[in-house]
């Protein structure tokens, strides 16, 4: 199974990314990276092989939002480009995913004639580009919209270069949300947290959540936000 981690707070959170994906190594995998908001700007690293590997290509980061995966391949062999995160055509958005998007055939002919360009064999990539195309300035709407075009299953995390926001979706595949002070997690165990917090909220299939350092808010499918204990 793949792991996530996300994080938007005061640490660097590279720290906490790779933190959180060693946490997730018994789930299995064959690559790892991570994707952060690094003076502005996305910052893409990805590797095939251990956490090493991609802990030896980590420069030193002050960036204070970013998400993490660790993939064990379905869709594409094991590679450098198959793993994740995966960023859109502008380099503004940055995905990952755990599941199986079924009808992604479909949806990556219809991109590809929109003009979308895919670097990877995954169904993942789908989704990076339909909420590039989705977006208008709402991170966590423009997810809504992209998941209602997905057969299959999920639990996405997002991020937009320049904001502390990280966006996240949930169909079947487990997905926890970490409350700190000033700080905010998400993951897909809640082992990956227990380090920096014993709060934990659970999201619930259809569901969508922005998270920033200072909250998380969860909507369901109709957009209606939800309270939970």
């Amino acid at each position: 199974m793949c792991g996530i981690i996300g994080y938007s707070g005061h640490r660097r959170a590279s720290e906490v990314l790779m933190d959180g994906l060693k946490r997730l190594e018994y789930r299995g995998y064959d690559s790892a990276g991570i994707a952060m908001v690094e003076d502005g700007r996305l910052l893409l690293l990805k590797r095939q092989g251990e956490l090493e590997m991609l802990q030896k290509a980590l420069p030193k980061l002050e960036g204070r939002t970013g998400i993490g995966h660790t993939r064990w391949a379905t869709c594409g062999r094991p590679s450098d480009r198959n793993a994740h995160p995966f960023v859109s055509c502008d380099g503004k958005l940055a995905i990952v995913h755990n599941g199986i998007i079924e009808n992604y055939s479909s949806l990556r002919g219809r991109l590809e004639a929109e003009g979308h360009h895919f670097t990877s064999e995954t169904d993942t990539e789908v989704i990076v580009h339909l909420l590039e195309t989705h977006y208008a300035g709402d991170l966590r709407q423009a997810l809504a919209e992209t998941v209602r075009e997905i057969q299959g299953t999920y639990a996405i995390a997002a991020v937009l270069e320049g904001s502390p926001e990280i966006a996240a979706a949930r169909k079947e595949n487990p997905l926890v949300l970490g409350l700190g002070v000033e700080e905010n997690f998400l993951a897909s165990d809640v082992t990956a947290l227990l380090s920096y917090t014993n709060q934990v909220l659970y999201i619930m299939d259809g569901e969508t959540v922005s998270l920033t350092p200072k909250g998380v808010t969860i909507f369901d499918m109709d957009g209606a936000v939800i309270k939970r204990e």
